[in-house]
């Protein structure tokens, strides 16, 4: 399954993605007024703060197993915890990273994903200069090690910063070994087969949006 398609929550209820999408939004903001000392919130009072219709929140956080109090709303503490399960956020899932590069560097460098249940145990990369390092405590091994690792630290989410070259490669490589769902950063497409999970979040091509755009308002 890619991340196209419609995905099937523990309650066999197929959530839409862009119902997912826009769920770690409304708990970012929940959790901001939380900090300003707020114990309830309505979709009303989310949609102001973040531009999105009252009714489509409402109807999103129809998806997850929480009911708000007439004329008052969600309390802040349950809606938290609730989306944050529902998220899986609250489930450590352990990652490889494959391409120590600058954005690979970067995300091993990011220790706030941890806090959505994303934990980087180990990189691979070919650099020599690299392998055998670490950055932030995260070890750094060959591509030949990969298998043996595996069985070491029993991932199933492979994150990939490869040069596009070699993103199928690295891909097809990673799914022989057990890899069960891929965070793919670069701008190929990869092919996989069905029952793998693919999530493309190309930064080239948000890019290519905003330029886009930037350009067509300059225009008007």
């Amino acid at each position: 399954m890619t991340a196209s398609h419609a995905i099937q929550h523990k309650d066999n209820m197929k959530v839409p993605e862009p119902t997912l999408r826009r769920l770690p939004w409304y708990l970012s903001n929940v959790k901001l007024l939380k900090q300003r000392g707020e114990r309830y919130v309505s979709s009303t009072q989310i949609s102001k703060e973040i531009n999105i219709d009252a009714s489509q929140i409402a109807k999103d956080l129809s998806y997850v197993n929480i009911s708000g109090r007439t004329r008052v709303g969600y309390e802040v503490d349950t809606l938290i915890a609730v989306l944050e399960d529902f998220l899986g956020f609250t489930d450590m899932h352990k990652a490889f990273l494959f391409g120590v590069g600058s954005l690979g560097g970067a995300l091993l460098r990011d220790s706030g994903l941890k806090h959505f249940g994303l934990e980087i145990v180990a990189a691979f990369d070919i650099n020599p200069e690299l392998v055998g390092t670490a950055l932030n405590g995260i070890p750094i091994f060959h591509p030949a090690d990969f298998e043996q690792k595996m069985c070491e630290y029993g991932v199933n989410i492979g994150v990939l910063t490869v040069p596009i070259e070699i993103a199928q490669h690295i891909t097809d490589t990673m799914i022989e070994g057990g890899i069960k769902a891929v965070w793919n950063f670069t701008p190929f497409r990869i092919r996989v087969p069905e029952h793998i999970v693919v999530q493309n979040t190309s930064l080239y091509a948000h890019l290519a949006v905003m330029f886009n755009r930037l350009n067509f308002n300059e225009i008007k």
